[in-house]
């Protein structure tokens, strides 16, 4: 749905780097290969809405992986982080931002009642 119009995401270098660990690390467990999981990177800098990271707001959050994810959403005035772990985004409100989960954004764009 990434192409459907109906939303935009964001990417920076630091979380685009952390996709690619996680799923090249994860190779055994998921069923990509290595070029799928380049191929997908590729789409995703191709289609996202690129931003730079000026600011630092560490630590806010218990991850600092967590704490990247926020630091684009407020650059980039994201509405939504749209994660499963909805808790570990607690206090973010205060940017502005919201954690919703991934049937609850489905929600708010109209793809599911």
């Amino acid at each position: 749905m990434i192409d459907s119009g109906k939303f935009q995401i964001a990417i920076s270098v630091p979380l685009l780097l952390e996709y690619e660990d996680v799923l090249k690390r994860e190779l055994l467990h998921i069923p990509l290969t290595r070029d799928e999981i380049n191929d997908i990177l590729d789409y995703l800098c191709t289609v996202a809405d690129k931003r730079q990271i000026y600011f630092l707001w560490r630590p806010f959050l218990k991850d600092p992986k967590d704490d990247m994810v926020l630091e684009l959403a407020v650059e980039s005035r994201s509405n939504y982080i749209v994660t499963h772990n909805v808790d570990d985004f607690k206090r973010i409100e205060r940017f502005n931002v919201k954690a919703i989960k991934p049937k609850d954004f489905l929600k708010v764009i109209g793809e599911k009642k």
